[in-house]
């Protein structure tokens, strides 16, 4: 029989039990949904609501069956529809009419809110931890390749010279955000919704601040209606989730790019690739290509929820059982996704040598060349000009501009010396560029240390 099955007086159909049942995916939230009860306990214990003798019961209760549930011992049935009602129906089959007391003064709504909160709250610092091991993998990769010249690229056009640690130092600052805002989501999030009933509170005379300290939140929410409704921190967390997602995205792409024949800028370990069942001579980037493919899959968690939510009248409303599955899916995905993208980075083998031959085509030092020119007093455009034209003449001759002769420089421009070939020297180009963030050694060693500063101290 259902807890709230007094008011009716037929059984619920098979199939509307089925559809209507969530146990099969918020059952993971039992730790939570247990955690909850007990902070509930004490505070009805604490401000007479009722008897101090059925609050060690129900905690004694909830503390045998957390112990049961993780050795195996208790299976959730679908008749009770959720994790709530399902640990509500055990903890009275094993202590009897105190169980039945552990729902006064506290509704469905704000039991199911207050369990995701923590629930979230918990996989975020797991998220984060993930994050911070990746840059560090980062971190790693990048102090071996401070002068690993390769060609930095925009438009997928080959633009100027740049270091393999620069370019690794980039997605660093990226997940160096994703972490901030899995933090920020977080501290948002972590405002305590029990005590807001069904919606509008209760005539109990309960102490809200006393359940929020128990369970580590910064206080209660303030109002009731918002504290059973709001799905605000879902939505935040999926989008970070988002954006982070898009980061690896991002990056795996470079990764496919990088691996393929047409650049060899680096292989993957055979640990993390995969072969052709026809074609023997293939490696396949496969960890890369799935974790390109999952974005789209915690995007949709996002669209889900922002779909669902945005004609929801205040303040429960069934479809908010949509939540869970999206929020779930994607932090599984992201848990799947980063450690092993992590280890694929932590074990390829990079090619300087192919990275720095791609370097010297493409004439990615002309900008080098121009200011070359200007810092002899030649205006910016003309040097510009004059460039462009050397450009032109490299390409109708097969060269590049360090195998032009200092006569055919000065044909095109007379301000051009000697001194040109030290100042288009690729080596040069990166060590010469010494603007904060650039690729030169001390600055991508500030970039770093600023980098290992942040994961000691977001640990």
């Amino acid at each position: 029989m259902k807890l709230w099955s007094g008011r009716f007086q037929k059984e619920t159909d098979a199939l509307v039990n089925d559809f209507n049942s969530s146990i099969s995916f918020d059952q993971r939230m039992y730790r939570e949904d247990i955690q909850g009860s007990l902070a509930h306990a004490k505070m009805l214990g604490d401000t007479g609501v009722i008897a101090q003798a059925d609050t060690a019961a129900i905690t004694q209760g909830l503390k045998d069956l957390l112990a049961d549930i993780e050795a195996g011992k208790v299976e959730f049935s679908a008749d009770n529809e959720d994790i709530h009602m399902n640990i509500e129906t055990l903890l009275t089959q094993r202590i009897g009419d105190a169980g039945k007391r552990l729902h006064t003064a506290r509704s469905r709504n704000d039991q199911v809110a207050v369990d995701l909160r923590l629930y979230l709250r918990r996989e975020i610092g797991e998220i984060k931890d993930m994050v911070l091991d990746l840059i560090q993998v980062l971190l790693k990769q990048a102090a071996a390749h401070q002068q690993t010249v390769m060609p930095g690229y925009t438009h997928l056009q080959r633009a100027q010279p740049i270091t393999f640690a620069q370019h690794l130092l980039a997605y660093g600052s990226m997940l160096q955000r994703d972490v901030t805002r899995l933090e920020d989501c977080q501290t948002r999030m972590n405002w305590c919704p029990l005590g807001s009933g069904a919606l509008a509170g209760t005539t109990y005379p309960i102490d809200r601040f006393e359940t929020a300290q128990l369970l580590g939140f910064d206080g209660p929410m303030s109002n009731s209606l918002d504290g059973v409704s709001d799905r605000d921190y879902v939505i935040e967390l999926l989008s970070a989730l988002s954006i982070l997602m898009m980061h690896l995205s991002r990056f795996a792409e470079e990764v496919i790019l990088w691996c393929s024949w047409e650049f060899k800028f680096i292989e993957l370990d055979d640990a993390y690739s995969t072969g052709s069942s026809i074609m023997p001579q293939k490696k396949n980037p496969d960890v890369a290509e799935l974790v390109r493919g999952k974005t789209g899959r915690v995007y949709g968690s996002l669209m889900s929820l922002l779909t669902t939510m945005k004609s929801l009248p205040l303040a429960y409303n069934k479809d908010m059982q949509e939540d869970k599955e999206p929020v779930f899916d994607a932090v599984d995905t992201v848990k799947q996704c980063v450690p092993v993208f992590a280890a694929m980075l932590d074990t390829m083998k990079v090619l300087p040598e192919n990275m720095l031959a791609a370097a010297r085509k493409g004439f990615i030092n002309a900008t080098d060349c121009a200011d070359y020119l200007t810092k002899k007093g030649v205006p910016f455009r003309d040097a510009y000009k004059a460039t462009g034209q050397l450009v032109y003449l490299c390409t109708s001759q097969g060269k590049t501009l360090e195998q032009l002769t200092l006569e055919e420089f000065q044909k095109i421009h007379p301000a051009f010396d000697e001194g040109v070939y030290a100042a288009i020297d690729l080596q040069t180009c990166v060590s010469q560029r010494l603007s904060y963030g650039g690729p030169s050694v001390p600055e991508t060693t500030r970039q770093m240390e600023a980098l290992a500063k942040f994961v000691k101290e977001h640990r």
